[in-house]
């Protein structure tokens, strides 16, 4: 029997928030207003709402599930963009999802789309219709469509989405493009090498043995190194995507998950890009929440989800725990010790002067230029490392297989003379 998700408004007017179990959704609806209560959202649980709780092949399972239904960002900024636009002009939603169900190229959007649909002559909300679709609305997406419902204003807080979409996918273009090219070299590089050892070195072994003479110690570890991988090629190869599956598998463990996340913020450049990154999504989602009326520990809730870093996640429940207990919410961020403090600063001019979402505005405008300025020196600092790098493997194995027929040269002329 499914578990369902409900946020209502009792008879005497108290909002509640909780779960229950029923056979439908009709059934849990039904269950609900039985008694009096005003249904502001319900949506099934599904095993990718319950990722914490989860076995590790539950996670795995639903990994694979948002890889395989996922949908290109730019598709998902487009189709926001497009909805906000009809929704403020006057249209209704389902007329809305209708028209750009019709328009819609990508075969599988439009597919979850025509369900998207389906839901809402059902009677659902959309927010709930959305909740559906984990690998295509994430937890953001649908925390604050769910807002914008119950402050009336879901035109305004779609365009704010859009807008917020944009600026990830114009952060994820650049980070990815810093790192294409030397991820580019990276590989080559790796290739090259592997070529040398298993089809170069080992003519050359062939030729040296003829001779019948010790070879230098450089030579001898390089013709050694390309025997072994040469006779376990494919060994090493199985080994490498095994090894790679388990890091993987390891990654969705709570404990291997933050050790991992951990060393991402510690490593040199691509950490503090890391970071810039998780707090440009963390200020633009907890003001756009705050900004909506979304409770706080509501909104500190959804920003756990979309973070992307363990460490955070975790000093975000001590931020949680801090609040209940009465504390500021800066004060909370700054006990943690993981926040950095220009956030800490922003966050506290927020709330003495009570603009907590404008003050998170500039915080998320912020990160962004920093993110921007990290990119732009990783773009001209790496391209020279990185010919350096490739250039240098190449000259120490060239050197390496050469180097006896310069000493063979030198017995050689030695004789003659």
């Amino acid at each position: 029997m499914p578990n369902f998700s409900y946020i209502v408004t009792e008879p005497d007017g108290t909002r509640k928030e909780d779960r229950l179990r029923a056979a439908s959704y009709e059934a849990a609806w039904s269950q609900l207003t039985k008694r009096g209560a005003k249904i502001v959202s319900l949506r099934e649980i599904k095993i990718a709402d319950q990722a914490n709780s989860a076995s590790i092949v539950d996670q795995i399972s639903t990994t694979i599930y948002k890889m395989r239904t996922a949908v290109p960002l730019q598709t998902l900024v487009f189709f926001t963009r497009q909805l906000s636009t009809m929704f403020s002009a006057g249209l209704t939603i389902e007329k809305s999802i209708a028209n750009l169900m019709q328009e819609e190229r990508h075969p599988r959007f439009r597919k979850t789309l025509a369900a998207i649909a389906n839901d809402l002559k059902r009677g659902k909300a959309l927010s709930d219709a959305l909740a559906q679709h984990p690998g295509v609305f994430d937890n953001l997406f649908v925390a604050l469509v769910n807002a914008g419902e119950i402050s009336g204003s879901l035109h305004v807080v779609l365009e704010q989405l859009s807008d917020f979409l944009e600026s990830m996918a114009d952060t994820r273009r650049k980070v990815i493009s810093a790192l294409t090219y030397p991820t580019i070299v990276i590989i080559f590089m790796f290739g090259i090498l592997a070529g040398l050892l298993v089809f170069i070195v080992p003519r050359f072994t062939d030729i040296y043995a003829s001779f019948g003479a010790r070879l230098p110690l450089q030579t001898r570890l390089l013709v050694g190194l390309s025997q072994i991988l040469s006779e376990n090629f494919f060994q090493f190869a199985s080994l490498a995507i095994v090894v790679f599956i388990v890091g993987w598998i390891l990654t969705l463990t709570e404990r291997g998950g933050l050790i991992y996340d951990s060393f991402r913020l510690k490593f040199p450049v691509l950490g503090q890009l890391h970071q810039d990154s998780m707090m440009t999504r963390f200020a633009k989602t907890f003001g756009i929440l705050m900004g909506a009326g979304v409770p706080v520990l509501e909104s500190v809730n959804h920003c756990q989800k979309v973070v992307g870093n363990r460490v955070f996640k975790k000093a975000l429940d001590d931020v949680k725990t801090m609040i209940r207990d009465g504390f500021a919410i800066s004060v909370a961020l700054k006990k943690t010790g993981v926040f950095p403090s220009t956030m800490v600063q922003l966050v506290a001019t927020g709330e003495e002067t009570g603009e907590m979402d404008r003050l998170l505005e500039r915080a998320s405008y912020f990160y962004e230029k920093q993110v921007e300025a990290v990119v732009e020196r990783m773009t001209s600092l790496i391209q020279p490392l990185m010919i350096m790098m490739l250039g240098a493997v190449v000259i120490v194995i060239v050197v390496s297989i050469y180097l006896p027929i310069f000493q063979i040269g030198r017995v050689m002329r030695a004789g003659l003379g």
